[in-house]
């Protein structure tokens, strides 16, 4: 291992967020790999989704709460000196941020930062802009899309190039068994899971728009099951305004919403696709483990997605800002033999263990905090 014993996971709080997910799925590979472990967060989240899940791995949680900007920089920076990691990977800007401050002063460890959104605000907001050229003081600069790297070499085209790697999400291939015995349409309603919080950019408007368009007749033939929270921020009433419009086009029977589950993939197993429509992403954690799961995909087109999401062959796809585009992937989806929805998961499961793999990401990481 060339000495790297100790890692240190950096992100805001422990909620259920994507980005969340691959941080822990990369800190439970490392640990069972032998590694030394440990999250170093800054705020309680509101469902603390991964601290069972972390205790049981024997993963301890650093948990920094302070609400002052500098003092929770400086009582960070603290906590990692005391850690003492061989490397430290840090997920989301704010994270990335104060370990990069911790890594201005001579230190040992190596950094490894993630890109985890393709927003194209990153382009124009100074805010962002400044966290992405505060990327100079890390070893590697990780994005988990190609549309996500292209972002941030246009804001920093002064990074080097060396440091600048993709790498896609993290799946474990025993956590993502087939259910073989499951039917494609088997009843009355054909259904796509999605899991994702509640959000603007995830854009449930136009999905209920493109749904009020469909022919009565095919509305009946449709279920959508929504798992995550509304708790983003207390400005986004997405979510409200959302379940009011449903109400007022009587749309009720198409639409079914949850909390966050951390048995999402059994629900998955028992849909009939794999759903996402938001207006940007990095690289979305539900479409690759829909893909993985052997679920056809309905999904946007976004991020790296139309590299290997391709229409009637593994996908049906649409725009974000065009809910005609929308109904249209959901007609195609709603009226294909379920002998294709079955062929086309096939293909999806195949690209999957080759795009995905657990021990390929972990692999990927670890050459760049062990160079």
């Amino acid at each position: 291992m060339n000495g790297t014993r100790k890692i240190l996971c950096m992100i805001d709080m422990l909620g259920s967020g994507g980005a969340q997910r691959q941080l822990v799925e990369l800190a439970l590979g490392y640990k069972e790999r032998g590694f030394d472990v440990a999250f170093l967060i800054y705020f309680k989240a509101f469902d603390s989704y991964y601290d069972e899940t972390l205790e049981k791995a024997g993963i301890p949680i650093l948990d920094i709460n302070e609400p002052n900007y500098l003092m929770r920089i400086i009582r960070m920076s603290r906590m990692i000196r005391k850690f003492r990691p061989d490397a430290i990977i840090s997920f989301l800007e704010v994270p990335n941020f104060i370990a990069e401050m911790a890594s201005v002063l001579p230190h040992s460890w190596k950094l490894i930062v993630g890109e985890r959104s393709a927003d194209p605000e990153k382009l124009t907001n100074k805010r962002t802009r400044f966290f992405i050229h505060c990327h100079r003081f890390a070893n590697a600069v990780v994005a988990n899309s190609h549309a996500n790297l292209d972002i941030v070499r246009q804001v920093a085209p002064e990074l080097k190039r060396a440091k600048q790697h993709v790498i896609y999400n993290s799946l474990d291939p025993q956590k993502f068994s087939v259910d073989n015995s499951f039917v494609f349409c088997a009843h009355p309603r054909r259904s796509i899971v999605i899991a994702s919080s509640h959000r603007y950019l995830k854009n449930l408007d136009g999905l209920i728009e493109a749904v009020r368009l469909l022919p009565k007749a095919q509305q009946d033939q449709l279920i959508i099951h929504w798992y995550g929270h509304n708790k983003f921020n207390d400005t986004d009433h997405s979510f409200d305004e959302a379940k009011q419009k449903i109400a007022d086009y009587g749309l009720q029977a198409n639409f079914a919403f949850y909390p966050p589950t951390l048995d999402i993939y059994d629900k998955m197993r028992a849909s009939d696709a794999v759903g996402l429509f938001s207006h940007f992403e990095g690289l979305p954690n539900a479409i690759c483990e829909g893909m993985f799961l052997a679920k056809p995909i309905v999904c946007t087109r976004i991020s790296d997605l139309p590299i290997f999401l391709k229409e009637d062959i593994n996908a049906f796809l649409c725009d974000s800002h065009d809910p005609k585009t929308i109904m249209h992937a959901l007609q195609q989806f709603i009226t294909a033999d379920p002998g294709q929805l079955q062929q086309m998961g096939q293909q999806n499961r195949q690209l999957a263990q080759q795009l995905f793999d657990k021990n390929t990401v972990l692999n990927q990481y670890q050459q760049l905090f062990e160079k």
